[in-house]
């Protein structure tokens, strides 16, 4: 096998091939990249069994064929050349990199393509389309959100399902829930829930750009996620995810409105005495007015008054200093609206004026 291309495009997507590989570093074929020239073009495919990729680019082919190399190193040469043509000649158990211009060369083992596992697939009419921008809105609303307890492993990724009038987009951890309704609903079929791992998501999220749409397909035990010129898939994770609607309060008594900015800006500067354990910080409302405060034993306090619209009684809130940093990041109003009943139960945090998603945290013990 031989081709030549520019390094900088074949760079491009052998760094997204490592962020799928990222986690493996020993020597075996799923730490490597796969590698295929035919019909005028290079496939390059990666995978950390659990997550697929795969794209294609243009490039001059002199003699088809395939074959699988370590990614990490492939990557690292790619990094080291300078922009330009460069040539890849593979031949018995090696490949050797040459820049055009250059008098450099380097040489990396390979493994035969047939020990590259095969990557689950789906007929391209299974697939339906949705715009890319509110896609990413709506990982971008949970994903952060999705529990890293291994022993509830249902929890361990963002839930997807179509409901009557749109898609929603759920993520909990016990202590806090995350969600997100989108009205979508043309050319989108009926599937059965599924529990999509924060990895491909991040991904999308990372790679995926605004623009455009983005094609979903799922079956029983995989997602299929097409954009641009790549098509990436994931085992679906099993299990029953929890009744997310009997979580979200019918109604709360109580309004807190502020500035999104305000809060933000205050947590910062209050975070410095957050007890490292349990970063409990305090929200202390009364007429018009919010302290946020912390304390961290034998080192110090601190604490910020901030203006709000609030009309209820004297009330002391705490909460996990980032279970409403993360969600205030994600809010893309200028202001945000709490909303409670009693100190012990939860608390909504939602844009104002309100949209399609909220957010809902378990308060901590004050004492």
């Amino acid at each position: 096998m031989k081709f030549v291309c520019e390094k900088n495009a074949l760079q491009r997507e052998i760094t997204f091939a490592q962020e799928i590989i990222s986690s493996r570093s020993s020597m075996s074929v799923v730490s490597n990249v796969y590698l295929e020239a035919s019909d005028g073009s290079l496939l390059v495919r990666a995978t950390d069994i659990k997550i697929g990729f795969e794209t294609r680019m243009p490039v001059d082919i002199q003699e088809p064929g395939s074959f699988t190399v370590f990614c990490d190193k492939l990557n690292g040469i790619l990094s080291s050349i300078p922009e330009g043509t460069i040539e890849v000649d593979q031949k018995d158990l090696k490949v050797v990199i040459k820049p055009s211009f250059k008098k450099a060369q380097f040489s990396l083992k390979t493994i035969a393509s047939e020990q590259f596992p095969q990557l689950p697939d789906i007929d391209d009419d299974k697939f339906f389309s949705i715009p890319v921008s509110d896609f990413r809105d709506m990982i971008g609303q949970t994903v952060f959100a999705v529990s890293d307890d291994e022993t509830r492993y249902f929890m361990n990724g963002v839930f997807l399902e179509r409901v009557q009038d749109g898609l929603v987009m759920v993520a909990t951890d016990g202590r806090r829930l995350a969600y997100i309704k989108r009205g979508i609903v043309e050319g989108i079929p009926d599937f059965k829930g599924v529990i999509i791992p924060p990895k491909l998501l991040s991904v999308i999220l990372h790679r995926a750009s605004d623009e455009g749409q983005i094609e979903l397909a799922v079956n029983d035990k995989n997602l299929f996620v097409k954009f641009g010129q790549y098509r990436l898939s994931t085992v679906l994770i099993e299990g029953q995810f929890p009744t997310y609607q009997k979580v979200i309060p019918e109604s709360q008594q109580y309004l807190v409105s502020a500035k999104r900015q305000d809060i933000l800006d205050a947590l910062k500067r209050v975070s410095i005495f957050v007890e490292q354990k349990s970063r409990r910080t305090f929200f202390a409302l009364s007429a018009d007015k919010l302290v946020i405060s912390s304390e961290e034993s034998d080192i110090g306090t601190a604490r910020e008054e901030i203006p709000c619209t609030y009309d209820g009684p004297e009330a002391v809130i705490a909460m996990n200093y980032k279970y409403i940093d993360e969600p205030l990041r994600a809010i893309e109003s200028e202001g945000i609206r709490m909303r409670f009943t009693e100190t012990s139960r939860a608390v909504t945090l939602s844009p104002d004026p309100e949209s399609d998603y909220f957010h809902i945290l378990m308060p901590m013990q004050v004492d």
